[in-house]
């Protein structure tokens, strides 16, 4: 039988949640005064959209045999990644086998290095990848899990992060991640408030629940360090990218300096099997967090974790929905995942992706099975009234 030839790349674009998550409507708790790298300057502190973080909207990636059948997914990078899709990836796709994972992977990383490394070309490819994935799984009437080693366990338990722990508890969660409000440049009183904040919730959720601070790379190391020794009263569990996520030295330095027993962790915005190799030989976290849609995509996600699982360190993908979902159910060192709230108010669970994907599976009472990731690829398609945009053609 002979193996489909990728005929057509194709990249979309798209506004209002979907994979930029963060292009949400007024009064959503992701965008409510969340400390960030931009928060010393008072005209950017109360909004993360004021600075500009959802000026890239989604990208959308298809990719089509020349049989008709079709994989798709969704990651950041707007129109600078359907640029890069229509005029520079699509000559190392369109008219390759659909197993031609690998080397197409390889080509594209390796011809666009000279621009790319991090940031939206690696969103780009990454957003490529897991559509090549998607149409193999496709083509061969497979899930991705199937075809990437199997489920190593029936269900997957998940934390959650979001404005609520407390109600977090109440869905069934393991654990609640709260987004830090107060960084240095609010200084001793900020802090205060944090650590306030953080009682109450201890309060509501009782001892032997999960609490978790992000930090979103906003702190520096002594700022960092001083809120984790205080954190400690109320059993924080862990610390969560502190800083920029090139000070690796600093990383190094903080996880040094934490309480005994406090995890330090990053990697949502590393990239590649390089960035999370010094990440782990320089023993700057407990564990890892890359963000299957940002990293590389899948195939590079397999590499990273193998790095990973020779240092003894956990992989807990960021977000990423089904995505991740296929992933984590395929590796022991995945034992638990994150389910951002994507809820307004972070009182109820709905999928990641919406309205974009439809049939995009939820946990139920904080666990998700294997029986809801059936489907072949990822199990998920855009939905019909998805208000597309193709801005570039090749």
């Amino acid at each position: 039988m002979a193996v489909p030839i990728i005929k057509h790349i194709r990249a979309f674009t798209v506004r209002g949640g979907g994979a930029d998550y963060h292009d949400q409507g007024e009064g959503h708790w992701i965008d409510d005064n969340i400390s960030t790298p931009m928060s010393k300057y008072p005209a950017y502190r109360e909004s993360r959209q004021s600075f500009g973080i959802n000026v890239l909207g989604s990208l959308v990636v298809e990719v089509e045999t020349d049989t008709g059948v079709k994989g798709i997914s969704v990651t950041t990078g707007g129109e600078i990644g359907a640029f890069i899709v229509e005029r520079h990836l699509a000559r190392f796709v369109e008219g390759r086998k659909v197993t031609d994972i690998e080397l197409i992977w390889d080509q594209m990383f390796n011809g666009t290095l000279y621009y790319g490394r991090r940031g939206v070309v690696l969103n780009t490819i990454s957003g490529v990848d897991l559509a090549l994935w998607d149409l193999l799984g496709q083509v061969r009437g497979e899930p991705v899990h199937a075809m990437i080693g199997g489920a190593v366990r029936e269900q997957q338990p998940f934390y959650a992060t979001g404005a609520r722990p407390d109600l977090a508890k109440e869905m069934g969660f393991i654990g609640g991640k709260l987004a830090v409000q107060h960084g240095p440049a609010q200084g001793a009183e900020g802090m205060r408030r944090e650590l306030d904040r953080l009682a109450l919730m201890r309060d509501r959720v009782g001892p032997d629940f999960w609490l978790m601070f992000d930090c979103w790379m906003s702190l520096d190391v002594d700022y960092a360090t001083r809120l984790a020794l205080a954190a400690q009263a109320y059993g924080l569990k862990w610390i969560e990218e502190c800083l920029p996520p090139d000070d690796y030295w600093g990383y190094a330095a903080l996880k040094r300096a934490v309480p005994t027993g406090m995890l330090v962790t990053t990697g949502e915005h590393e990239a590649t099997r390089w960035g999370f190799r010094m990440l782990l030989d320089m023993d700057c976290c407990d564990f890892i967090q890359p963000d299957v849609g940002w990293c590389g995509g899948l195939t590079e996600l397999l590499k990273i974790s193998a790095i990973a699982d020779s240092h003894g360190k956990m992989v807990i993908p960021h977000g990423s929905s089904v995505y991740s979902y296929h992933f984590v159910m395929t590796r022991h060192n995945s034992p638990f995942a994150e389910f951002l709230m994507m809820a307004p108010k972070a009182d109820a669970v709905i999928p990641m992706f919406s309205p974009l994907l439809e049939g995009e599976p939820v946990p139920r009472d904080g666990h998700l099975s294997i029986g809801a990731l059936d489907q072949p690829g990822f199990g998920v398609t855009l939905a019909a009234d998805a208000n597309l945009a193709r801005p570039y053609t090749h």
